[in-house]
């Protein structure tokens, strides 16, 4: 065991559990006053949740051995954790509970990721019945496939070593599966009532800010951290995780100012974590300039592709498949033109004298999660859908998911009111991310 490669492990599993929240801050300022409060709760249910199954069956799934075919881990090989707890049980240098505890929050986050797409319509009960079943039958097996390696004694799964396609931090398993698996539920759930009608706009953009910055600081546990060890991959994959960010921020915002006249508040927190997206999966791959080269696409990328929900007609709320669906679909690509053998992964892309031989296992993976995913998530949602129940019901929806489904309210009303301030809107009057918005008003 080394002793700084386990503090580091143990330090960005830390950092990634504190993006689930920060995730929370981000989706819970763009959507309506009204339903703040739920859209938090679906993150803050999936850290309850999830963590429990990882710890019952969820990391033998992932991690155990191989059942056939790299596709799934034997569940029951370590159930609740049986005999890893021990001094002498090591993933290679650190305690496999360290390892353990680090995959757990990747798990958590993946699942919180998609609540954005329904935002505004589901029940909550339905959505912990759906992140339950999701994880268990899609999360599960995409990190088998994804983050389990094989070695002399074990056999992982089948993109890692058989594809070996590279995602240094999952770009597939967590960010196009998320990706697709939000646009599955939102077609399942159907547009919110006034979708591409009504203006709709963030409640509160502060909240979006502070989300996206936690969840920057957050995201170098997730690159880093899966180095693995505190040595020179941890660092470059730093250097690089920075640099697209900030390559990306500068996209989105150049492409909101040439498009649109005008650079937003909005448009920066997109910006920062549509590049934490893209790089995931190629921090390991690039260089420094390359890194800011993918990063800057992707923001330029993302920040149209957002747009597609009204030319499609498809009510993805907080623009899930805009940024992580081809975010990440765009970062694991990328590998294939900008990887360079002078980075940590050792290989070699089509710029850097590699050929298509790397391109064309990052496209296959790419597809083969986005399917797996799409189609499973499509069952699982319209299964639920049409038995408990998965949207709330219109006048529910008109009313504030906060009330009907929690009791509680996010803001007091009373007091903002009698202070000064203006309260505009009524509760028939939804809200949706991405749309330009007066801030001196509170949206209800």
């Amino acid at each position: 065991m080394d002793t700084g490669d386990t503090a580091w492990i143990l330090t960005s599993a830390s950092l990634v559990l504190l993006m689930t929240p920060g995730l929370a801050l981000f989706y819970g300022g763009m959507v309506r006053a009204k339903t703040v409060l739920n859209m938090m709760m679906m993150s803050f249910g999936s850290m309850g949740l999830i963590g429990v199954l990882w710890i019952l069956y969820g990391y033998s799934v992932a991690f155990g051995d191989d059942l056939g075919g790299g596709l799934l881990g034997n569940p029951f090989q370590y159930f609740g954790l049986n005999g890893l707890i021990g001094d002498g049980n090591l993933s290679g240098t650190l305690p496999v509970t360290a390892f353990v505890g680090f995959q757990a929050v990747f798990a958590i986050i993946t699942v919180a990721l998609i609540s954005g797409a329904i935002a505004d319509r589901a029940k909550f009960g339905a959505w912990m019945v759906f992140a339950a079943v999701w994880a268990t039958v899609v999360y599960f097996p995409a990190a088998h496939w994804v983050f389990a390696f094989s070695s002399d004694t074990y056999v992982g799964g089948w993109i890692a070593n058989n594809l070996k396609a590279i995602d240094y931090a999952g770009g597939t398993a967590v960010h196009i599966n998320a990706g697709a698996a939000g646009l599955a539920l939102a077609l399942v759930l159907g547009k919110r009532k006034g979708f591409a009608r009504d203006p709709m706009r963030p409640h509160n953009l502060p909240l979006v800010m502070l989300g996206a910055g936690i969840l920057w600081f957050g995201w170098f546990g997730f690159n880093a951290g899966s180095a693995v060890t505190s040595g020179n991959s941890a660092a470059v994959v730093w250097v690089n995780t920075f640099g697209a960010t900030a390559a990306a921020m500068l996209g989105w915002l150049l492409t909101e100012k040439i498009r649109d006249g005008h650079a937003t508040s909005l448009g920066a927190a997109s910006g920062a974590v549509a590049g934490l997206v893209a790089i995931t999966p190629a921090c390991g791959a690039l260089n420094p300039v390359g890194a800011l080269i993918v990063g800057a696409i992707a923001g330029v990328l993302c920040a149209l592709a957002v747009g597609l929900k009204y030319k499609l007609g498809y009510d993805d709320s907080l623009d899930v498949v805009g940024v992580h669906l081809v975010g990440g679909l765009w970062g694991t690509v990328a590998v294939g033109f900008f990887a360079t053998d002078k980075a940590p992964n050792g290989v070699s892309g089509l710029f850097f004298g590699g050929g298509v031989d790397q391109l064309w296992r990052q496209c296959v993976g790419a597809v083969a999660m986005l399917v797996f995913s799409f189609v499973l998530t499509w069952i699982i949602g319209t299964v639920i859908q049409k038995t408990m129940g998965f949207r709330i019901d219109e006048e529910d929806e008109v009313a504030g998911i906060d009330q009907v489904e929690h009791a509680e309210s996010a803001y007091d009303w009373g007091t903002l009111t009698a202070g000064g301030g203006r309260v505009v809107g009524s509760p028939s009057r939804p809200t949706d991310a991405r749309h330009a918005s007066g801030n001196s008003e509170v949206s209800l």
